[in-house]
C-alpha cells in the first residue's frame, strides 16, 4: 500500500471510530496514557463509552484490519476468525484471532499477492488421543503454534473440548474422547505447546456443546454431578495445568441460562474455583443479550456487530451496565493483548516451517493409528505382497479432516495410494485408472474458503462408490497379492449425523463382500481401512475382512503414515479414545439425542447422566464392537510385578511392569481404573484415573509404569454438599489394556469419608432429571 493510500486509511478509520476530532492531539502522546506503558486502569479511564463498546465486541470495519501502531509490523493476514479493534491514540494494537482445532486457518490467497498462503492440515483431535501420549499432543501445539507465530496470528482458537456424547455428534473430530481425563491430559500438552511459541491458546466451547442440531439455541439439561463430572472436568484439568490465555464459551444453553451470559459458569466456576486469568469470548453470534454477557464476564463478544456495540453503550450511558464491569472485562482482554505478537512487534516471515510440521503430522498420525483386526498377522505386508489392489474412492483421495471452522487450506494431502506407491508397493493399475478418471468428476463446490464455515466438501464426497463387475474383482483377486477397501465419512461443523451416516451404505456392504469372497476363495487377505471423522458402525462387517485399521482423518501425511504401518516399519500403538458400539440403539444417548420436539428440538435432556461411554457400556454390561482403550499391535505384551502401596494422605502409589515378549518393537499404552466403594453415590463399574505409554520397547526389553492415585482422583461429585468426595471403603484398582480387559487389579482402601473440594452451588436443573441407575452391585 502506497504511502498516501495509507493515510487514506488512517484518517478513515479515525473517523469511523470516533476516537477524536484532531489529528494533532493524536499525536501528542502526553495527552493520552499510553498501553503496556502507564497503568492500566488509567488506560481503561481515558476510553469512552464508545471506545468501551467496540474494545467488548470486537472488529467489525475491514477498514481497521491493516492499521499499524506507530513504529509496528503492519499486517495483511486475510480470513483469520477475526479481531479485536485496534485504538491507536491509546497505543492499544488489534489482537488476531484464528481457527486452528487441526491446524491454522487462514486464506490461501491474497488480493495483489502471487504468494500462496497454506498452512499444515495435522491429525484432528480424536486421532491425536487415540495416541494416549500427552508428549505427541504436545508437538502438535508447538508446530500449529510455530505456524500461527509465522503467520502473525495472536491467538488459535483451539483446542476444542467437547465429549464424544453420541456417535452422530457432527463435531466429534475436532474432540478428542468420550472421557474428560483423556479430554484434559490432551487438551492440556496442546495448550502447553501452542503457548510455548507465543501464541496463545482458546480452548472451546465451553461447556456442554455435545451436538450441532439446534446448537444455536438447544437447552442441554444435565444433573449438577454429570455436568461437573463428564462435561467440565476435562477444562478444569486444561485451565489449572495448562492456563490457557483465553475460553471460548459454547452457543447453547444449560440448565436454561446461554452460556455466555452465565455468571455460575464463567466467573464462580471458571474464575473463581479454577483460577482462570484470561479473557472469554464468545463462539460467533452466541447468546442473545449482550448486556447479559457483560455482566457474566464474557469479556469480548465476537464477531462484533454494531447492534451490540451500540446496546452496551446505552446500557452504559442510562446506568443500566455497571462501568465497573465493563472496565473489568477490558482490563482481561487487554492483560492477554501484552503477551501476544503483535503487541511485541514480532516479525512474523509468512514462510512457517513446513517441512518440520510434515513431519510431526506424519509421525502423529502413525503412532496414533489403531489396529482393530489383525487376523492371521495379515498386517505387517510380508515381503512378498508388493502387490496392492486398493478399493474405494477415498484410497486414491486423502480426507485429511472435517469442514467448518476446523478445515484447514492445505497444499497437498497425501492419500493411500500415493504413500503405498511411494513406500514401494505396486498398486493395481487397473483399479487405479478406473477410479481416477471417476474422482476427476468431483469438482470443488467453493474455490476458496476465505471466512469461517465455508470450506465445502467435494462433489465427490457424495457420490456413489464406484461399481465393479464380479469379473473385475474376480480378476483383481487373481493377479493382487491383497487388497485394501477404503471406507470415508465427512464430519462437519453445523450439522449431526443421520442415522444411515453411522451405518455403511448398501454400496459399501455390496463392496465389502464382493471382495472378500473373492480375494479368500483366491486365499488372499483384505484389509479395511476406516478414515472417519468419527464412530461407525462395524459389528455386521467386520468378520468378512481379515484386518481393520482405523485411520481416522488423519492430516495431510496420512497416505504415507498408512504405508509405515502396513509395510512393518513401524508397529501401530493406538488405542481407541471412543466406544463403538454394536449398534446405534445400543448407546446411552440414542433415545434422547438430539432432544425435542424431533423436528427442530429445543432441549435436550442427559438422561444417561453420568453414563457415558464405556461408563455405561462396563455398568449395565452392554456388548460393545470394540471398547473403549482397544487397539492391537504386531508384537505382543507381558504384564508383571504390579504393585498397589498405600502412601500418605491417602494417596496410593501403583507399579506395573511391560515387557515386550513379542517380535517386533512397539508401544503398550497402560490404562488404570477404578471401582469406587458403595457408599452414598452410584458410581461406574469402573472410571479411567490415570494412563501412561511405555518407550519404543525392542523384543525382550521391560519398563516398569508407575502412577500416583490421590484422593481427588478418586472423588465424585456429591451435588447435596456440593462438593467433591471420595468415600471411604475398598477401592478396586485395574490395570487395563482396554476398558473390557483387566490384566491386573488390587485393593486400596480408604479410612474415612474425604472432602477433596468444596464448591459453590452452580448450573443445577429446573426440572427434575430421570437419570440411568445401574443395579446395585455386589462386593
Amino acid at each position: 500500500m502506497q504511502k498516501s493510500n495509507q493515510k487514506v486509511v488512517f484518517y478513515f478509520t479515525l473517523l469511523m471510530l470516533g476516537l477524536v476530532g484532531s489529528i494533532k492531539d493524536l499525536y501528542a502522546q502526553k495527552k493520552y496514557p499510553q498501553f503496556g506503558i502507564d497503568p492500566l486502569n488509567e488506560v481503561i479511564a481515558a476510553m469512552t463509552i464508545e471506545e468501551k463498546a467496540l474494545m467488548v465486541t470486537g472488529a467489525k470495519r475491514r477498514e481497521v484490519y491493516p492499521i499499524a501502531l506507530p513504529g509496528k509490523k503492519q499486517k495483511n493476514i486475510v480470513a483469520v476468525g477475526g479481531y479485536t479493534y485496534p485504538f491507536l491514540h491509546l497505543g492499544i494494537p488489534p489482537i488476531y484471532l484464528s481457527d486452528g482445532p487441526a491446524g491454522v486457518r487462514i486464506a490461501p490467497k491474497r488480493m495483489g499477492e502471487k504468494q500462496t498462503y497454506y498452512a499444515t492440515a495435522f491429525p484432528v483431535a480424536t486421532l491425536v488421543a487415540s495416541g494416549w501420549d500427552t508428549s505427541l499432543s504436545k508437538e502438535i501445539g508447538e508446530a500449529m503454534g510455530h505456524e500461527a507465530r509465522e503467520y502473525g496470528v495472536d491467538i488459535l482458537l483451539a483446542p476444542a473440548m467437547n465429549i464424544h456424547r453420541d456417535p452422530l455428534g457432527g463435531r466429534s473430530f475436532e474432540y478428542y474422547s468420550e472421557d474428560p481425563l483423556l479430554t484434559g491430559k490432551m487438551a492440556s500438552a496442546f495448550v502447553q505447546g501452542i503457548q510455548s511459541q507465543g501464541v496463545g491458546a482458546s480452548i472451546k466451547h465451553f461447556a456442554a456443546n455435545n451436538q450441532e442440531t439446534s446448537r444455536r439455541y438447544i437447552n442441554t439439561i444435565l444433573s449438577e454431578r454429570a455436568l461437573r463430572e463428564i462435561y467440565l472436568e476435562g477444562y478444569r484439568i486444561a485451565v489449572q495445568e495448562a492456563k490457557p490465555w483465553t475460553v471460548m464459551s459454547s452457543y447453547n444453553k444449560i440448565n436454561g441460562v446461554y452460556t455466555p451470559q452465565s455468571k455460575e459458569l464463567l466467573v464462580d466456576i471458571l474464575r473463581k474455583e479454577w483460577g482462570f486469568d484470561g479473557f472469554v469470548l464468545t463462539d460467533w453470534y452466541g447468546g442473545d443479550d449482550p448486556v447479559e454477557q457483560m455482566k457474566a464476564h464474557n469479556d469480548l463478544l465476537m464477531p462484533g456487530l454494531q447492534v451490540w456495540t451500540d446496546t452496551i453503550a446505552h446500557a452504559l450511558r442510562y446506568g443500566d451496565l455497571s462501568m465497573d464491569v465493563v472496565d473489568q472485562n477490558i482490563a482481561n482482554i487487554l492483560n492477554v493483548a501484552l503477551k501476544t505478537g503483535t503487541w511485541k512487534n514480532y516479525h512474523y516471515t509468512d514462510k512457517p516451517d513446513f517441512e518440520k510440521s510434515k513431519e510431526i503430522a506424519r509421525r502423529v498420525a502413525r503412532e496414533s493409528m489403531v489396529l482393530l483386526k489383525n487376523e492371521h498377522n495379515v498386517l505387517p505386508l510380508n515381503k512378498g505382497s508388493k502387490s496392492i489392489a486398493l478399493f474405494g474412492n477415498y484410497s486414491y483421495k486423502n480426507l485429511p479432516g472435517g469442514t467448518g471452522s476446523g478445515a484447514v487450506n492445505y497444499a497437498h494431502a497425501v492419500s493411500v495410494a500415493e504413500g503405498l506407491n511411494h513406500a514401494g508397493f505396486k498398486i493395481d493399475p487397473t483399479l487405479a485408472e478406473k477410479y481416477m478418471t471417476y474422482l476427476e468428476k468431483g469438482k470443488l463446490i467453493v474455490e476458496k474458503a476465505d471466512s469461517l464455515i465455508t470450506a465445502m466438501p467435494q462433489r465427490d464426497s457424495i457420490l456413489g462408490e464406484l461399481q465393479f463387475s464380479n469379473l473385475d474383482i474376480e480378476t483383481s483377486a487373481k493377479e493382487s497379492d491383497v487388497a485394501f477397501i477404503s471406507i470415508m465419512r465427512i464430519f462437519g461443523e453445523g450439522g449431526d449425523r443421520k442415522i444411515d451416516h453411522f451405518n455403511l451404505t448398501n454400496e459399501e456392504y455390496t463392496l465389502i463382500d464382493r471382495v472378500s469372497n473373492a480375494y479368500h476363495a483366491e486365499h488372499k487377505k483384505v484389509v479395511v481401512l476406516l478414515n472417519v471423522g468419527g464412530v461407525v458402525e462395524t459389528a455386521s462387517w467386520k468378520d468378512k475382512v481379515d484386518g481393520i485399521l482405523l485411520t481416522w482423518q488423519s492430516g495431510q501425511e496420512g497416505g504415507h503414515a498408512v504405508a509405515d504401518l502396513v509395510s512393518g516399519r513401524f508397529t501401530p500403538a493406538g488405542k481407541l479414545p471412543t466406544t463403538f458400539p454394536v449398534r446405534y440403539t445400543d448407546v446411552p444417548s440414542a433415545k434422547n439425542f438430539p432432544g425435542t420436539p424431533a423436528r427442530n428440538p429445543t432441549e435436550v435432556v442427559y438422561e444417561e447422566d453420568i453414563y457415558v461411554g464405556y461408563r455405561y457400556y462396563e455398568t449395565f454390561d452392554v456388548k460393545t464392537s470394540f471398547p473403549f482403550g482397544f487397539g492391537l499391535s504386531y508384537t505382543a505384551f507381558d504384564y508383571t510385578d504390579f504393585k498397589v502401596k498405600k502412601a500418605s494422605e491417602g494417596r496410593a502409589h501403583i507399579e506395573i511392569t511391560v515387557k515386550n515378549v513379542g517380535q517386533f518393537a512397539g508401544k503398550e499404552i497402560i490404562q488404570v481404573y477404578a471401582k469406587a466403594p458403595i457408599g452414598k453415590l452410584d458410581h461406574p463399574e469402573k472410571e479411567l484415573k490415570a494412563f501412561g505409554k511405555t518407550r519404543l520397547l525392542q523384543p525382550g526389553e521391560s519398563q516398569t509404569l508407575r502412577f500416583e492415585i490421590t484422593p481427588r482422583m478418586l472423588s465424585s461429585f456429591d451435588t447435596d454438599a456440593s462438593a467433591w468426595v471420595a468415600e471411604k471403603g475398598s477401592y478396586d484398582l485395574m490395570v487395563g489394556t482396554s476398558a473390557a480387559s483387566v490384566v491386573e487389579n488390587g485393593k486400596f482402601r480408604l479410612k474415612k469419608r474425604i472432602v477433596t473440594e468444596k464448591v459453590s452451588k452452580s448450573l443445577a436443573p429446573q426440572v427434575e432429571i430421570k437419570a440411568l441407575q445401574p443395579a446395585k452391585r455386589k462386593r
